[in-house]
């Protein structure tokens, strides 16, 4: 079953360009893994400094080997000091 995982994230104020580069950095490793069918990163239009990847992995394995990759855990390190907030939903169809 796939997975399918929203995250969003906060820039500190005046860290919003820092956080952006970081991010787009997770962009062409991410999608070039084997169980990823689709991983963008969309920035708000109407808030400042929000970020917003949208993901969708084959099944939980990919999504649990996606967190043991190098360029996830450097962008996890990288950003630490740059998100007042970061939140992550696994979603699941209502229908």
């Amino acid at each position: 079953m796939t997975v399918t995982i929203k995250a969003f994230l906060q820039a500190e104020p005046g860290k919003e360009e820092a956080l952006k580069t970081e991010l787009k950095k997770a962009l062409a490793p991410s999608r070039a893994e084997a169980g990823c069918l689709e991983y963008v990163l969309y920035e708000s239009e109407a808030q400042d400094g929000v970020f917003i990847f949208s993901e969708q992995w084959k099944d939980e394995e990919a999504v649990q080997q996606h967190i043991q990759t190098e360029h996830y855990q450097a962008y996890r390190k990288n950003t630490e000091n740059l998100v007042v907030s970061r939140e992550v939903y696994k979603l699941k169809p209502v229908e």
